[in-house]
């Protein structure tokens, strides 16, 4: 088992956080992980994406050139990346920010209204935590459990106060692709 996921979008979109949430719950699992940042110039507003590999076996290198699983949080990203991702892969689009279709039809393409959502839970800084729960659901590439095993983790100090409004985005993007 080897899952190849690029993760991308605007600085301050949460990208880097969901890349490390799902490393560690690949650890949590006892899986081999590597995840490996990439910032554009600026951290807030720039672009920032990052690569996430999990894996039965050890990782050869963090390097991903053609991920099975494209999460994109923007459009410049959808732009960036569609084109390396693996045949027969899946990539996940945040509708909110996204308005083209993806162009590949041998690739499966889930459409889920991140910032929407985030929106109606009253913080749009929790985009991310629904096209992760979407991407988790979907993938299987680890258990949600863990994955908010793993947020209980991240989420400390004056961020602790934002973990049940991210778990409860984790469950509604989860709950979309059911």
């Amino acid at each position: 088992m080897l899952e190849r996921i690029i993760i991308s979008g605007f600085g301050g979109q949460g990208v880097m956080l969901m890349g490390r949430l799902l490393a560690y719950a690949g650890m949590l699992e006892g899986k081999k992980v590597a995840w490996m940042p990439s910032y554009g110039p600026e951290m807030r507003g720039g672009t920032a994406n990052c690569t996430v590999l999990i894996s039965s076996n050890e990782i050869g290198s963090p390097i991903v050139s053609h991920p099975k699983i494209l999460i994109a949080m923007n459009q410049p990203s959808l732009d960036k990346f569609e084109p390396d991702v693996s045949e027969n892969g899946l990539i996940i689009l945040n509708d909110s920010l996204i308005e083209r279709e993806v162009k590949r039809n041998d690739v499966k393409a889930i459409r889920i209204p991140a910032d929407d959502i985030a929106g109606k839970l009253g913080n749009s800084r929790a985009a991310n935590m629904v096209v992760l729960g979407a991407c988790v659901k979907k993938s299987g590439v680890v258990k949600i459990e863990t994955i908010i095993k793993a947020l209980e983790k991240a989420l400390t100090g004056r961020n602790k106060k934002l973990l049940g409004l991210n778990k409860e985005a984790l469950k509604q993007g989860a709950e979309l692709v059911k």
